[in-house]
């Protein structure tokens, strides 16, 4: 499967983890705990599988940063956590500062 593939994998599974952990109240609930355990789990492992075709630097910083901005926007969408300017801002930085991270990394 392609890195890039596998990256995104990883990407869906942290932010399903990350999503989860909220609800897990601290780990005081069974079923939401379960999931951040076995979504950071899948998202390490397809990170590894990823970080065979990918460079490290650009590989953690998509999976970070996108996997950030994704939990801001969830927190907005689902869970109604605020979102002002300020907020959307940042998160336009994250995707910029990927992008041009991915631009500068290239041969």
């Amino acid at each position: 499967m392609n890195g890039w593939w596998l990256l995104l994998l990883a990407i869906i599974s942290e932010v399903i983890g990350s999503t989860a952990l909220k609800a897990s109240q601290g780990f005081t609930r069974l079923l939401p705990s379960l999931v951040v355990v076995l979504g950071y789990g899948l998202a390490f492992y397809f990170l590894s599988l990823a970080l065979k075709t990918i460079p490290l630097n650009t590989a953690y910083a998509v999976w970070s940063g996108l996997g950030t901005a994704l939990i801001a926007v969830l927190g907005w969408l689902v869970l109604k956590e605020p979102m002002n300017g300020a907020i959307a801002l940042g998160i336009v930085l994250i995707i910029v500062g990927v992008v041009v991270l991915n631009l500068a990394s290239r041969p």
